[in-house]
């Protein structure tokens, strides 16, 4: 029966693949790739040979179609993002869905995700939180902020480094600038950092310091 199985790649660290992936990459006939240039770099890493077929945000519409096709008449199909676990804030969800339509079997492998060790090593209650991804560039941001102002979990975003500073001091703007928050960018990497304080003090430190690199922010909710 034909199998579609995501799984986590590093996000940072190559070091940080599991055993269980580097297995199924290796035994996968096709390999559905974000990024096949990225995707190519970890294969070659650990010398696997693999055919990549290129899905990423801008084709999984119209590559819907031909996947299914390309997956039915596999034994094993992986469909893998550039960094972490695919649809999670990444190409993915439209796939698994199709699949599931089509009564093909799916698996998502345990492994890397950068909201995970963000939280957990923000200080802020990871008991119960809520994770926004990206938030709306433009159309539908303002009311986002404005709905999040009173959640009273912790709350976890992506953001790039050109949006960064805007950002932080829209949090300030909306929740108010003695809000708790951590920034956490370059996790698993060589410039990995992680800066803790209220969001004032962190647009601060970053306006100062510069921001380059990828960014998981976690904010404290709000006073239930």
């Amino acid at each position: 029966m034909p199998k579609l199985i995501l799984v986590p790649v590093p996000i940072g660290n190559l070091g940080d693949i599991t055993l269980r992936a580097l297995e199924t990459l290796k035994a996968a006939d096709l390999v559905f790739s974000e990024d096949t240039r990225t995707t190519g770099k970890l294969l070659k890493h650990y010398d696997i040979q693999a055919k990549l077929v290129p899905f990423h945000a801008h084709n999984e519409h119209r590559m819907l179609a031909k996947a299914l096709e390309l997956i039915s008449s596999s034994d094993t199909a992986v469909l893998v993002s550039d960094a972490g676990t695919p649809a999670v804030s990444d190409p993915g969800f439209l796939l698994v869905r199709a699949c599931i339509e089509a009564g093909i079997e799916t698996e998502t492998l345990p492994g890397p995700t950068a909201f995970v060790p963000a939280l957990v090593n923000s200080g802020l209650p990871s008991d119960r939180f809520c994770f926004e991804g990206f938030l709306p560039h433009k159309k539908g941001r303002q009311k986002r902020l404005t709905e999040l102002a009173g959640e009273t979990r912790t709350m976890v975003f992506y953001e790039s480094p050109h949006r960064l500073l805007k950002t932080l001091g829209q949090f300030a703007e909306h929740f108010g600038p003695e809000r708790r928050v951590s920034v956490s960018r370059e996790i698993s990497k060589l410039h990995e950092e992680t800066v803790r304080g209220t969001l004032t003090e962190a647009e601060a430190h970053f306006a100062a310091e510069g921001v380059k690199g990828e960014f998981v922010v976690t904010v404290e909710g709000a006073a239930g």
